[in-house]
């Protein structure tokens, strides 16, 4: 596509005092934040509408490191704020206001449902990929950021509506025969707990695998592979060859959701739609192989996230799920000085953010 390729041309450009793209992560196995200039979007991300992760698509050989892709960065009602564009406040909101003027995909401020897109590179070149829930937004996070021919893996953290509406879009994107029976389509592989999947259940009961009556004619309406996985760091699962370790976190007083483990050669955490650690979570993290070479973890309240960060001691950290009462530039400001003070390099995160690194 032409787009594409002008957009390839732009790939690694350098901003006139020679730093490299916003926010990008230098390739090498200890990975290490580059300063945040202009938050312009990345090139490399228009590659994965051209195939330029893995050369066309999930089993293509590709030379290259594994990287993680922020398809959404916001919180439940996504940034801008429905009711600050309809019923503007005075002053009017200074976030929300700015996606008026400022194209989603150059705005960092413009934030879809949390979700996190893994390109993992295998050791022999191979390119499998994960996501990481599938929210209210993910229609429009895959037209903007993902148009592979097919959906890989997924894994869900809750059966909150942030995390698996987008699953009746799951069933229009699998590629499949057009009035071929239902085994003909290509399983998706999901992977949640059996209370997630009993809730899917209730809410997309056509989603989940029924028992058909002997001869009866169906239209074929999705091919989910259902995968139960456990809220127990010592039940790892794999998915796309990568081993994940699941994190229970509370959302709220005492509801569970999921945050995983990740990475051989650089260790990643991704906590998303948290309000606090269990102690025990917080412990298998911090013993577990060393120095976490990433946290992403979820800005529910900033000040117990930056204080999550300090006791877990990574080696970078960066937020998601921001509501619009945080201004991207910033809040990225002073938390530049929050990170000189401490030494743990610490940014938010932004739809679209490709992050280069070693797993």
């Amino acid at each position: 596509m032409s787009s594409g390729t002008g957009r390839r041309r732009d790939e690694g450009k350098r901003s006139s005092s020679g730093t490299a793209d916003a926010m990008t992560l230098a390739r090498s196995s200890s990975p290490r934040l580059s300063p945040d200039r202009e938050m312009e979007r990345m090139g490399s991300l228009s590659g994965l509408k051209d195939g330029n992760l893995g050369g066309g698509g999930e089993g293509t050989s590709g030379v290259g490191l594994s990287s993680l892709i922020f398809l959404g960065t916001g919180c439940s009602n996504t940034v801008p704020n429905a009711r600050c564009l309809i019923q503007p406040s005075d002053p009017p909101c200074a976030v929300c206001t700015q996606s008026l003027y400022v194209p989603p995909e150059k705005n960092p401020n413009y934030r879809c449902n949390t979700s996190l897109l893994i390109d993992y590179c295998q050791d022999d070149g191979v390119h499998r990929y994960i996501i990481i829930d599938v929210g209210k937004t993910f229609r429009e996070q895959v037209l903007r950021w993902f148009t592979h021919h097919k959906i890989p893996q997924i894994i869900l953290t809750h059966e909150h509506t942030d995390a698996i509406f987008g699953l009746d879009d799951v069933r229009i994107v699998q590629s499949f025969i057009p009035f071929s029976p239902p085994n003909d389509i290509d399983p998706t592989p999901i992977y949640a707990t059996k209370f997630t999947m009993d809730s899917i259940d209730i809410k997309f009961p056509y989603l989940m695998n029924k028992m058909w009556k002997e001869g009866q004619e169906v239209m074929p309406i999705a091919q989910l592979d259902w995968k139960v996985i456990e809220s127990d760091p010592d039940k790892t699962f794999m998915a796309s060859g990568l081993e994940f370790v699941p994190l229970p976190v509370l959302h709220g007083e005492d509801y569970v959701s999921l945050g995983f483990l990740f990475g051989q050669k650089s260790r990643v955490a991704y906590i998303s739609d948290a309000s606090r650690f269990p102690g025990s979570t917080e412990n298998f993290i911090s013993k577990s192989g060393g120095q976490l070479d990433l946290l992403i973890i979820d800005t529910n309240s900033l000040h117990k996230s930056l204080d999550a960060v300090k006791r877990i001691g990574p080696k970078q950290a960066l937020l998601i799920g921001m509501t619009h009462d945080y201004d991207h530039h910033k809040l990225n400001v002073l938390l530049a000085e929050w990170s000189m003070r401490e030494g743990i390099p610490v940014q938010l995160a932004y739809d679209g953010l490709r992050v280069f690194i070693d797993l």
